[in-house]
């Protein structure tokens, strides 16, 4: 098979060999014949160091021993949510003890080491006191929530009390913010916000020629499965590692068009793309209020559709959150009574040559569904860049001014003149895409045609097909077709397929039309239940 490359926003433009790529920076180029270790200009962070992390834990870490870790493992590596919390009811830990082993591992795993991932930015420094409260709480019976008392990581675009959102900028390492409308859910409903996590900087629409999985602030996150070998995918680097390694149950991404299903794909977990508006983006940093939405990240679906159904709610400060329809807050207790039996689900022919796309589709079809294969439409996506530079050169000042902290800079150009003053240390990959933002400009009757095209030849590459053919979704790999899923406004998740060559895991990724996460849920969950494809990276089990 020819190199795979990842785009930036489209990973295919079609899912023909012979189609041409949009013209976008490239987030991955991998040759999967050969293991070759990835040379990267920067890998550990010049602005956080182990310690730094750690300080405010090391009196209270004291106490929980390796013994008592090793014992913990097995009742918590890589257990779904219920699992946990019959853990915690039946009395095996407690919540704070089920925050000190992932604390434990993130020290012991993380930073400054040969199997180092760097993946975590922050740590709540009130964790242990907040999972003191939950303790107390679960004996009181105040327990609401599947979530209540799961430690949860969340990307670094997303504000929260207590710790910096720097969307991995140095411009932003001081952004002390209130809480994100997402986090004030969560915390209502009973979660621990564990930490933040690294990103691709900016979510990855800054330097165009850099790694996904680097950002200033937090240095280069890497694969666990294949360390300095495979790409991790982006942007929501830290959220798919830091939960692929098991360093919390779940974590909170963002995408704007494939980065929550691109690194969920890539480090063998399951990520869902929901329909914009359907989580508030309230207090995140933005790349383009058309299209930003956040997401969870999991090893499971069911865990996936309990953080999901914990940040969901009507955000009255954000109008795609106003004009959401799909107002369900309950995603995972009966996830289980629904089967694939007469759902008809489209497969791309184009795909066909990928042995682990084929299987799928087999064991989808042992499990009840109607497969039907199809030719991909031959659609383009023009100006998706400009639509990215157009929206971001006015989002980012409304963030700042908005749900921003005490920062210095208040514009792209800010970022831009700020990081040019050392650009060492501050944008070693330089800055094309920030170039390109303060360079373009359209007056409004041009950004609406921008958006029109783009959000009809979206919509026509899965309606042309599902109409034709009666289906209920369309099945693709990885974030290949999450362009078109971005511009139509389509939901899409993703769960582990197996691995490839190198041992490179792979997705395979559902799309369904607006507002169906519900049924995206039930065939994710009918074929994981049918397939348990996913296997915890070797090097990180003990």
């Amino acid at each position: 098979m020819k190199k795979i490359f990842i785009l930036v926003v489209i990973s295919f433009l079609s899912c023909k060999k012979d189609s041409k790529e949009q013209e976008l920076p490239v987030q991955e180029t991998r040759d999967t014949t050969a293991v070759v270790e990835k040379e990267y200009k920067v890998l550990d962070s010049k602005f956080l160091t182990k310690d730094s992390i750690w300080a405010p834990f090391k009196e209270e870490m004291a106490s929980f021993s390796e013994d008592r870790y090793t014992m913990l493992r097995p009742l918590i590596l890589d257990k779904t949510i219920p699992d946990l919390q019959r853990s915690v009811k039946n009395g095996d830990f407690t919540y704070e003890e089920l925050v000190k082993f992932y604390l434990f591992r993130i020290r012991k795993y993380d930073r400054n080491n040969s199997l180092s991932l760097n993946s975590v930015i922050s740590i709540n420094p009130t964790i242990l006191e907040e999972a003191r409260a939950r303790d107390r709480a679960f004996k009181a019976g105040e327990r609401k929530h599947a979530i209540f008392g799961i430690p949860v990581l969340l990307k670094d675009n997303i504000n929260t009390t207590g710790m910096p959102t720097t969307a991995g900028a140095v411009a932003f390492q001081n952004n002390l913010t209130e809480d994100a409308f997402l986090v004030t859910r969560l915390k209502e409903n009973g979660a621990l916000i564990l930490g933040k996590v690294n990103l691709s900087e900016w979510a990855y629409f800054f330097c165009g020629d850099c790694p996904s999985g680097y950002s200033a602030i937090g240095g280069q996150t890497l694969n666990p499965y294949g360390r300095k070998i495979l790409d991790t995918g982006g942007s929501s680097s830290g959220s798919a590692v830091a939960v692929a390694a098991n360093f919390a149950p779940a974590a909170v991404g963002s995408e704007t068009s494939g980065s929550i299903l691109s690194p969920s794909s890539q480090n063998s977990v399951v990520g869902l793309k929901p329909t914009v508006g359907v989580l508030s983006r309230g207090g995140i940093v933005p790349i383009s209020g058309t299209l930003d939405t956040p997401g969870p990240i999991t090893k499971s679906v069911i865990d996936n559709a309990i953080l999901f159904s914990a940040m969901t709610g009507r955000d009255k400060e954000d109008a795609a959150s106003v004009a959401n329809k799909n107002l369900g807050s309950d995603f995972y207790t009966s996830i289980s009574e629904k089967s694939l039996k007469g759902v008809r689900l489209g497969a791309i022919k184009g795909l066909m040559e990928d042995s682990l796309y084929v299987a799928a589709i087999n064991d989808l079809k042992q499990a009840g569904a109607e497969v039907v294969e199809f030719e991909a439409e031959e659609v383009q996506l023009p100006n998706f860049i400009r639509l990215l530079n157009l929206d971001m050169k006015k989002d980012l000042p409304h963030y700042i001014e908005k749900y921003g902290g005490e920062v210095e800079v208040r514009s792209v150009e800010d970022v831009m003149a700020y990081n040019l003053m050392d650009t060492l240390n501050r944008s070693p990959y330089g800055q094309r895409l920030f170039e390109g933002i303060k360079n373009d400009s359209a007056n409004e009757k041009e950004f609406a045609a921008i958006k029109d095209t783009l959000r009809r030849n979206g919509t026509q590459f899965f309606e042309v097909p599902m109409k034709k053919h009666n289906l209920d979704g369309v099945l693709s790999i990885n974030n290949y077709h999450a362009g078109f899923a971005a511009v139509a406004k389509y939901p899409a998740i993703t769960v582990p397929m197996g691995y490839g060559e190198n041992n490179a895991p792979k997705g395979l990724t559902f799309f369904a039309k607006p507002y169906r996460e519900a049924d995206l849920y039930s065939w994710a969950f009918a074929y994981e239940k049918a397939t348990n494809r996913r296997v915890s990276p070797e090097n990180y089990k003990n």
